[in-house]
């Protein structure tokens, strides 16, 4: 008994409970703001601002089916399928560069490693201009396309680096045992690493689509059509149309966080 009660006191000292306070109240910090969103998208204009921190006294659940039919429902699903074929691109490629970098031997390995982490270095905001030019040149300007190929492209060296430190992780000894039962690189890579992979990708998936969802800089520059925009642009538009209308605006706002916070 005695032992159980001095590491009950190891574990919740006063430390632990300073750090726990602490937590607790950046935790309402960041979740407080959210609630409120959630709880004024539900009011009208004279409930947001007659009664600002109360809860709604009459729930308008018209507010989102006003919000998804004045435009969100497009900007959603542009930013929906630009997310999905950001992470199928992704993940394929990631994953089968990092196996092809795991299969060299030698300083070669180690030089196409570096070169493809060599897109670290690049800065978005620099490459604005020739990206715009390309894409124009390529006729894919004003398109989702001029979207998923820069979302890739940049996605692509960190997803790289941290595919390939889990394929080391990888015993060789299954591989071995893969090679001499016959199969071939292509069998190894699918039936091998890529099942034993799930954590690592599910953590590209998870980093692309916050990345893909929440982009502002290329969707503003290469796409000027109101039908191409996704959710970041198409929410400044969105917010310029209805000015007044503020409960709409919130719940726009609430539909678009939806599949990040899920």
């Amino acid at each position: 008994m005695k032992r159980k009660r001095l590491r009950k006191r190891e574990r919740f000292g006063p430390g632990e409970m300073l750090w726990l306070l602490i937590l607790l109240l950046l935790a309402v910090l960041i979740l407080y703001p959210l609630f409120w969103i959630l709880m004024s998208s539900f009011k009208d204009y004279a409930g947001i601002y007659g009664n600002v921190w109360g809860l709604p006294e009459v729930w308008h659940i018209e507010n989102y089916t006003t919000a998804w039919d004045k435009g969100i429902s497009q900007y959603f699903l542009n930013s929906a399928l630009v997310t999905m074929c950001t992470l199928v691109g992704v993940v394929f490629l990631s994953t089968f560069a990092a196996f092809g970098v795991c299969q060299l031997k030698g300083r070669l390995s180690n030089f196409v490693f570096l070169f493809c982490m060599c897109g670290l270095l690049l800065s978005p905001q620099v490459c604005l201009l020739p990206l715009f030019m390309l894409l124009k040149t390529l006729k894919l300007k004003n398109t989702l396309l001029a979207m998923i190929f820069p979302y890739i492209a940049f996605r692509l060296p960190v997803s790289i680096m941290l595919v390939r430190s889990f394929f080391i992780g990888i015993s060789k000894e299954i591989e071995e045992a893969a090679i001499i039962d016959g199969a071939t690189l292509m069998q190894i890579y699918r039936n091998i690493y890529l099942p034993l992979s799930k954590p690592i990708i599910s953590t590209v998936v998870i980093m692309t689509a916050y990345y893909s969802w929440n982009e502002f800089l290329f969707a503003t520059i290469f796409v000027d059509s109101s039908k191409m925009r996704t959710i970041p642009v198409g929410l400044m538009a969105f917010r310029d149309g209805l000015m007044t209308e503020w409960g709409v605006v919130l719940a726009g706002m609430v539909i678009s966080c939806l599949p990040i916070i899920i």
